[in-house]
């Protein structure tokens, strides 16, 4: 409706928390399908519109790919092998695909969120039996700026990168989570 594609936003996500010795085939697969596969898929169809915009146009275009890694790709909490896998994956996912569409004038970026209130969270915590408010309080407990994170938080992060003022900047995981776990 726009006319063209300048931004996007990777943000599909599943969780199948389990042990490893309780997770199913279709459990690990699952959470590898909607993660990898999706961000592949996203970033390799904007990056091939891009390319064919910056050979018309004979030179670099605008376009940012964001995408959406999670803390869990550099922490791997107990019983999230799957989700730990896939969101490391998509940070070294991120590195690649900046080098290969920065010559397109393609930025690459990932946001690494921390615990979010969002319908996912809730979900979790009313899987593991846990009131939703015991849950968020508790973690921030965790959290060194004492408060667990908002959409508002990750949408800071996500404009930030969408920016022309952040043209140089590719490649890179920003840690949206209140500060490192000790």
């Amino acid at each position: 409706d726009l006319g063209r594609l300048d931004i996007v936003v990777n943000n599909a996500g599943v969780v199948r928390d389990k042990m490893l010795f309780n997770m199913t085939d279709d459990e690990w697969d699952l959470v590898i399908r909607v993660h990898l596969r999706g961000h592949f898929l996203l970033n390799r169809n904007a990056g091939a519109y891009w390319r064919g915009e910056s050979k018309k146009a004979g030179g670099p275009v605008y376009g940012r790919l964001i995408n959406t890694s999670s803390e869990a790709g550099l922490l791997g909490p107990e019983g999230q092998a799957n989700y730990a896998a896939a969101k490391a994956g998509i940070q070294g996912f991120t590195k690649s695909v900046a080098i290969e569409l920065g010559r397109f004038g393609i930025t690459v970026n990932a946001i690494a969120p921390g615990l979010i209130e969002t319908d996912m969270t809730r979900a979790t915590a009313e899987r593991i039996g846990v009131p939703y408010e015991t849950y968020v309080a508790k973690a921030a407990e965790q959290i060194p700026v004492a408060r667990t994170g908002t959409p508002e938080d990750i949408a800071a992060a996500a404009s930030f990168f969408a920016r022309q003022e952040a043209s140089f900047i590719s490649g890179q995981v920003l840690y949206v989570a209140g500060g490192p776990k000790a």
